[in-house]
């Protein structure tokens, strides 16, 4: 909370500035659209410099700003065809925002999109997700950073915390809460979308989902009216959210569980500041799902308050700084007394009433190294004197363009989840929406390695090529029997090992209409670290995309 606070106090300090960006409202674009991978391309081709990837989703205004930042930029330099054909198509998917941007005064009073995109996906499942349910050592008596002690009270073995969860789906993290089940799957997703004038956004998008094995549901996937634009927008609605510089994952908060229901209030495009160089800022306040638990053997209802806040801010063009805050906190069955209240405001106690994430990120990127980029997170799964402890990393290295004509690009990341990570005891079921984290798709006490290579042969055909190295065990471990199960008298507890392969090739069909092929497959040795157990994991995945 002092972290949340903090940030507000920066915010409002920093904001004695010239003005705010003109304020154009627009619809948020889905995080699993290409429309990012074309702006990290000009991003590489030194073509744009005032992005910020620690908050997503970018609003369709974002994305024609940071296009036009582009085409203004190539006009005066000797660039490859590939960057041309890159904002050729950014502009054919945005073209409100586009006309917008040149001619404000020119929209409509009111215009509605029925389909403004589109998308039907097939998925075969032949697997068994991962469950992350497990008793993991906490000994605590924290450092910073592996260094020093005493941050955090002891709570040596024998005494267990229990971790939760569930992957979902194999090999299909990120997927807004969507599990498929083993079989044959569809999934069917369509948009529309309605604006007034410049100053009000809605977007509604159902989703219908069939398995062979569980009957057809028709759900609200996204739905959210947004007023204002430019430095100030408030949102209100159901939609999916990124606060990180991560690709795969990051801690604070991802797409991976259902969206939540919420308030925003948010700058889409950066605001230009006096005293705090130019920043974008995220406010979000939601409330999690009703669970029951136990407590001395009687059911007991939660229900806690979510906030999120993320403030990110650049001293300079290459470099990128960014604090994030998240926390439950409140809500029925619990004790919401002063006393446990300030507990939690001050951290580093193992039963108060909250359960805070915080900490920062940077982001490098070097011009002369053809714009690669470095990037890392800090966070904390609690708090002491005001820094974050109980420890959790995500670091990578970006390289957008290999050859020179940038039609290649390699991506590593690093993932290193604390054992507590999203565990509480009062909140029992941790920091989860509906069993799957709402933070990192692979949970706590977990390490992850991932590579991604892709070739661009136009701008809609690209081939992608991954590969990923997860152990859940090995961070800590308890003593088992021979199921698998923690027994203070048993042997050293298994460690689950996956090796995975995953292949994409995207490319176009007819006019506007994309097709998507993917296929993955990977090894687990010690699946649910029951010792001596391997499986093998595949999924198949077939989509059309409309305008996506």
């Amino acid at each position: 909370m002092r972290l949340f606070r903090l940030l507000f106090a920066l915010l409002v300090a920093g904001l004695a500035f010239p003005g705010l960006a003109s304020a154009l409202s627009s619809t948020n674009i889905p995080l699993d659209s290409p429309i990012y991978l074309y702006l990290e391309k000009l991003s590489g081709f030194g073509l744009i410099r005032s992005d910020f990837k620690g908050i997503r989703p970018f609003s369709k205004a974002e994305a024609a700003r940071l296009v036009d930042e582009a085409q203004e930029r190539m006009s005066h330099g000797d660039y490859p065809p590939f960057a041309a054909d890159l904002v050729a198509r950014l502009k054919e998917l945005l073209p409100r925002e586009e006309k917008l941007r040149r001619e404000p005064g020119s929209a409509p009073s009111f215009e509605i999109t029925p389909v403004a995109n589109a998308r039907v996906r097939y998925v075969y499942v032949d697997g068994v997700p991962r469950n992350y349910t497990r008793p993991v050592n906490d000994p605590g008596n924290d450092g910073v950073f592996g260094i020093g002690s005493g941050l955090r009270p002891p709570n040596p073995y024998p005494t267990p915390v229990q971790q939760r969860g569930t992957e979902g789906t194999p090999l299909f993290e990120n997927n807004q809460g969507v599990v498929y089940d083993r079989g044959n799957n569809l999934d069917l997703r369509g948009t529309a979308e309605a604006y007034v004038g410049t100053a009000a956004s809605l977007l509604v998008e159902p989703l219908l989902l069939w398995s062979e094995r569980s009957d057809a549901s028709l759900r609200i996937n996204k739905g959210y009216l947004k007023l204002g634009g430019g430095g100030l927008e408030l949102e209100v609605g159901r939609d999916e959210n990124w606060l990180g510089l991560g690709y795969r994952g990051n801690v604070t908060l991802t797409n991976n569980a259902k969206n939540f229901d919420l308030v925003k209030l948010s700058s889409p495009e950066p605001v230009r500041t006096k005293y705090l160089w130019d920043l974008k800022y995220d406010f979000i306040f939601s409330q999690f799902e009703k669970t029951t638990t136990l407590v001395g053997g009687v059911p007991v209802e939660r229900q806690p308050l979510f906030m999120a806040g993320k403030l990110s801010m650049k001293p300079t063009e290459n470099f990128e700084f960014g604090i994030n805050l998240g926390r439950q906190v409140g809500g029925p069955g619990i004790n919401n007394s002063t006393l446990e209240t300030l507990r939690g405001l001050i951290g580093g106690f193992n039963n108060d009433n909250s359960n805070s994430l915080a900490g920062f990120e940077l982001r490098f990127r070097f011009p002369w190294l053809r714009d690669s980029e470095l990037y890392g997170e800090y966070s904390g799964e609690d708090a002491a004197a005001f820094w974050p402890i109980v420890e959790s990393y995500v670091a990578g290295i970006f390289v957008p363009r290999l050859t020179e004509n940038g039609r290649d690009d390699l991506r590593f990341e690093y993932f290193l989840g604390n054992q507590i990570l999203y565990t509480h005891g009062i909140y029992q079921e941790g920091y989860l929406r509906h069993g799957m984290p709402i933070g990192d798709s692979q949970g706590g006490a977990t390490q992850d390695f991932f590579l991604r290579y892709s070739h661009w042969f136009s701008v809609r055909n690209n081939l992608a090529l991954e590969g990923i190295r997860t152990s859940r065990g090995d961070i800590g471990k308890l003593p088992q029997n021979a199921q698998g199960i923690y027994d203070p008298n048993g042997t050293p507890q298994a460690i689950e090992r996956v090796v995975a392969v995953r292949a994409f090739w995207s490319f176009p069909v007819h006019g506007e209409w994309n097709a998507l092929l993917g296929y993955g497959r990977e090894w687990i040795d010690n699946f649910d670290l029951k010792p001596g157990e391997h499986r093998d994991n595949q999924i198949v995945r077939a989509e059309l995309t409309y305008r996506y």
